[in-house]
């Protein structure tokens, strides 16, 4: 039997961690058949074809599919804080630009470039530019695959951009650009991605998916203790990014775990009202209907590990 599992090309999701060091996927190795989307839309989109198994996903197009009927539940967390405001050197970033409000209204009549509509970072920039009464000044341009979105921004063909921190990093790599607003203050403990499981796999195989959980919050843990090795590991494996490249996305945003403590969960919840307000979804979910916490309590039991903010 094959474990079909999605996942995007994002460093510090730990697929890539698994797929390069067989010590930590253990005897699932040879089980999983990975397969690679370009937005977490396209995976939600597989898992409503049976195409998939479980996946790794930002929770925002995951919770759409849920209220659209996909039958399948987040049943561990991996990473909180994934979203980055980013952009060439010349526009004035946080603190000395002020609140998130000043930095966006620095693009008026421009354009920000976000990977998929309905994405974590587009609803995250969609909600911004409401909150701070932009939503009219500001455009907006959704890209199939991140990389584009740092392409856009060295041809000048969008302002600034919404998105990972391996986005912000490519950004200050190949634009001279920089972060003009940080993880840990645009959306406090967003659910930058979840472990999401279909219903009939997570009732019929309970045993595999609690093998593969063990094998994720060990690889978060080497994220966490050991970013530098886990750096090399990755970007030997991934051959078109070197060590230092991965070694600043890891840091950029050093929240990994695999709980679903509290806080990650709250935040979701944000996201479900955020989703009502922009009509991505027409009702409502609860927590019981996006989560299923007893494997992940199981294999993780006690505090979580992604630390103070």
């Amino acid at each position: 039997m094959k474990i079909r599992i999605g996942h995007l090309s994002t460093f510090y999701h730990t697929a890539i961690l698994l797929m390069a060091r067989e010590d930590l996927s253990g005897s699932l190795g040879g089980l999983i058949d990975w397969r690679l989307f370009g937005t977490g839309p396209a995976i939600m989109q597989a898992f409503s074809r049976a195409q998939l198994d479980l996946a790794y996903v930002g929770l925002p197009p995951a919770i759409i599919g849920m209220a659209q009927g996909i039958a399948v539940r987040c049943v561990a967390g991996g990473h909180m804080e994934g979203t980055v405001v980013c952009g060439k050197d010349r526009w004035q970033a946080f603190p000395e630009a002020g609140d998130l409000g000043a930095v966006l209204d620095q693009f008026c009549g421009m354009t920000i470039g976000v990977p998929g509509k309905g994405s974590i970072h587009d609803v995250i920039l969609e909600d911004s530019l409401v909150r701070w009464g932009l939503e009219r000044e500001i455009a907006v341009r959704n890209y199939p695959w991140a990389d584009l979105v740092t392409e856009a921004v060295v041809k000048d063909e969008v302002a600034a951009a919404f998105g990972t921190p391996a986005l912000a990093v490519a950004v200050r790599r190949y634009a001279g650009g920089k972060v003009l607003y940080p993880p840990s203050l645009l959306w406090p403990s967003n659910p930058s991605y979840g472990i999401v499981v279909s219903q009939e796999f997570l009732h019929s195989q309970r045993d595999v998916v609690r093998r593969f959980l063990t094998a994720h919050e060990a690889a978060s843990a080497v994220l966490r203790v050991e970013p530098a090795g886990a750096a090399a590991d990755i970007a030997a494996f991934v051959g078109v990014v070197d060590t230092d490249f991965v070694r600043k996305t890891l840091g950029l945003s050093p929240r990994y775990c695999a709980q679903l403590p509290e806080d990650y969960i709250a935040s979701t919840m944000e996201f479900v009202r955020a989703l009502l307000r922009m009509g991505y979804m027409k009702k409502e979910l609860t927590a019981e209907e996006i989560f299923d916490r007893t494997l992940i309590d199981e294999v993780h039991p006690g505090p979580d590990h992604y630390g103070p903010r």
